[in-house]
This record gives C-alpha cells, sequence and structure tokens, in this order.
C-alpha cells in the first residue's frame, strides 16, 4: 500500500537540505544533494513507519505561504 506524505525542504546554513515530514512528528532528515535528500527522506519514512506506524491523527498540510511585512 503507498501513502502520500507531504515534505518540506529547506537549506540549512552550512549548505546542506534539510527535509521535514509534515504528517510524521519527529521525521526529517538532511543531505548535500536534492536527489540524495529525497532517497533519504524515503527511508526515514519507512523507518518511521516501521517503528511508531501511522500516527492516528495525521496533521494535514495546508499551504504554503509568501506574506511581506515592513522590516
Amino acid at each position: 500500500m503507498t501513502q502520500k506524505f507531504t515534505v518540506l525542504v529547506e537549506q540549512g546554513e552550512d549548505g546542506y537540505l534539510i527535509s521535514e515530514v509534515v504528517e510524521l512528528p519527529g521525521c526529517h532528515t538532511q543531505a548535500k544533494t536534492y536527489d540524495e535528500l529525497m532517497e533519504r527522506t524515503k527511508e526515514a519514512i519507512s523507518l518511521y513507519l516501521e517503528v511508531k506506524g501511522i500516527p492516528e491523527e495525521r496533521i494535514k498540510f495546508l499551504s504554503l505561504q509568501h506574506i511581506e511585512v515592513e522590516a
């Protein structure tokens, strides 16, 4: 059975890419390249599900917004 998850990707100060799986609290990883990050993220998801299972109450990702403010 396949499942879909929302993954947020950021670049850290050290240049590494960091992924966080929205629906799985604490499920995250990092890598130097995007392709490597996606492979590691899939592995992190598989390990998370193997150990913790799918959370009963899944966080639902609604949207990503860019907001402009005076600074």
